[in-house]
């Protein structure tokens, strides 16, 4: 591809040896959950939220269990201004959520920002400003001492406002873009901050280093949040947030990577959404965490009813094959993977407390509010014998013989090819009945009264075919055998009884029985009818008749 010369990296490996957290495989802990969809979400939508989406999404967010929700830049307009005043004025804030505004280090949209909070019980208030080596040089042309006053002179109108204002504040400090940043340069500036702010365990302070944009692969990210987590000044008194964006598609690994590197606080937004690529999504952040037995602390157990509130106060759609929330996560349209998640989800039912292992679902999808039926197995062309057996045992308690299971998988593979769509369950179940139960279109046996006989039972059966209506009497080793050697001697047609086999379609002594029977003609062709009757024996019966019928229609 041309014009890769032009391309260099652009970020900064701390010196040191900073590999600790590589020892590492796994997340033990939730970090500290912090939403940005009402700011960083909502700036990156083609048409920004109304004041009642945002109230509605809000208390969304405080459902799910986030206990920090940044509400917005409320010097930035006065949208964002009445949401925030809003939220307050009307109490909607829980006693243990705090709201969290995003200011730059200007003293007019400081004084704005902190009027916007004011009688707030918890609130954290966000100062940023640009420290990489291309904003630097090229937006701000200032040198390092002059970036480092404008966040000092920011931090020390927070203590001003802070104090002159009524309610509860906490602060954070995010050196934007510090993935473009010499880390010696974003730890000198963040400790300068700190000089300021003078941070105690019992009021500790963010510091927040963002992925602004992706430069690298999430090992040099970790690398670089260890090196702050190790050199910061007030450490015992400093939380280390984390904000990646997903240039390099690289969001969730430089997430779980740089947790592992010693941050505690994630910072992200429901299905990723956020400027340019987005920012990490952390319903997939959590959701990973679920999956290795971790409590993420959130509540994603109605995925569905997430996703559509979601789509409808944004206007976004969620990808059918977003990680857990995609309409197509868990489906399975392959033959192959149908018969595994078909056998996986059989075997569980005999080994219920077992860890979830089932093959193709590394989450059990009913956690997150899926069914397994209409999300689970999809069938198309692609779709085997397994799957759609799982669909018509599942849905609608056919348990067909295994021989069946592939004739008619191959039925149903062949008409969704020849469609070029995907069928329901409904319409599967619909094309098995009408074909195989309780058929009598060339042939019917309404009526049969059986003799017990010492070696076996004889059978006087009233045969209908072709409009004539026939009495016969036959001798068999059972009443299935014996009704199939009257109906042999009406239809002239030879063939064997091969598979025989039935069970009951609902619990109690009432209950319907379904029965199949597959029986094989001279050429060595397979046939297969199935027979619904509360009485066993007809049921039995009407198999028999459904399986000829199809003898007789192919011949």
């Amino acid at each position: 591809m041309k014009g890769f010369e032009k391309y260099t990296r652009q970020y900064f490996i701390p010196e040191g040896d900073y590999s600790d957290w590589m020892k590492k495989d796994h997340i033990e802990k939730a970090p500290t959950w912090c939403s940005v969809d009402l700011r960083d979400g909502n700036q990156a939508l083609i048409i920004p939220m109304s004041l009642e989406e945002k109230l509605e999404f809000f208390e969304l967010l405080v459902k799910i269990g986030f206990k920090e929700i940044e509400v917005g830049f409320p010097a930035a307009s006065d949208t964002e201004y009445e949401f925030c005043r809003t939220l307050i004025e009307r109490d909607m804030i829980p006693d243990d959520v705090a709201i969290q505004v995003l200011t730059q280090s200007r003293e007019h949209i400081i004084k704005k920002t902190f009027e916007a909070v004011s009688g707030c019980k918890n609130a954290i208030v966000h100062l940023y400003n640009s420290t990489s080596v291309a904003q630097r040089e090229q937006v701000f042309k200032k040198s390092k001492r002059e970036i480092i006053d404008i966040a000092v002179s920011g931090a020390r109108l927070f203590n001003e406002y802070a104090a002159a204002t009524p309610g509860n504040f906490r602060f954070e400090y995010s050196p934007e873009s510090f993935t473009g940043t010499e880390p010696e340069f974003a730890l000198e500036i963040c400790n300068a901050v700190s000089e300021v702010w003078k941070p105690t365990p019992e009021k500790k302070v963010i510091y927040n280093l963002p992925v602004t944009v992706s430069h690298s692969m999430p090992h040099v990210y970790a690398s670089q949040i260890e090196y702050m987590c190790k050199n910061l000044n007030y450490r015992d008194s400093v939380i280390v947030s984390l904000h990646p964006h997903n240039d390099r598609g690289c969001a969730i690994a430089d997430t779980e990577m740089g947790i592992l590197a010693g941050a505690e606080r994630v910072e992200g937004t429901l299905f990723g959404n956020g400027e340019r690529t987005g920012n990490v999504d952390i319903i997939t952040l959590a959701l990973n965490m679920y999956s290795q037995g971790v409590d993420p602390e959130l509540d994603f157990s109605d995925l569905p009813a997430i996703t559509r509130i979601y789509e409808k106060v944004t206007r976004m759609r969620v990808y059918e094959r977003q990680p857990y929330s995609g309409a197509l996560v868990f489906a399975a349209f392959s033959g192959s993977h149908q018969d595994a998640i078909a056998k996986g989800m059989r075997w569980r039912e005999t080994h219920p407390l077992d860890p979830w292992t089932v093959p193709y679902l590394p989450i059990d999808p009913t956690d997150l509010g899926r069914v397994y039926e209409a999300d689970v197995i999809r069938i198309n062309s692609q779709s085997g014998k397994g799957g759609i057996g799982y669909v018509l045992e599942k849905q609608f308690n056919m348990n067909l013989p295994a021989r069946m299971r592939e004739t008619f998988g191959y039925q149903i593979k062949g008409i969704s090819d020849r469609e070029h769509r995907e069928l329901s369950a409904q319409e599967v179940y619909d094309i098995f009945t009408e074909k195989y139960v309780n058929v009598k279109s060339v042939m019917n046996v309404p009526e049969a009264h059986y003799i017990q006989e010492p070696d076996g039972i004889t059978a006087t059966v009233t045969v209908l075919y072709k409009g004539v209506k026939q009495k016969v009497t036959a001798f068999g080793n059972g009443r299935l055998d014996a009704v199939s050697n009257a109906v042999k001697m009406v239809i002239d047609q030879p063939y064997s009884l091969e598979v025989y086999t039935q069970h009951a379609l609902e619990e109690g002594s009432t209950s319907k029985a379904a029965s199949y029977v597959g029986i094989k003609s001279q050429s060595g062709d397979m046939y297969w009818g199935v027979g619904i009757s509360r009485d066993i024996i007809v049921s039995s019966i009407k198999a028999l008749v459904s399986a000829v019928n199809q003898l007789l229609e192919n011949k």
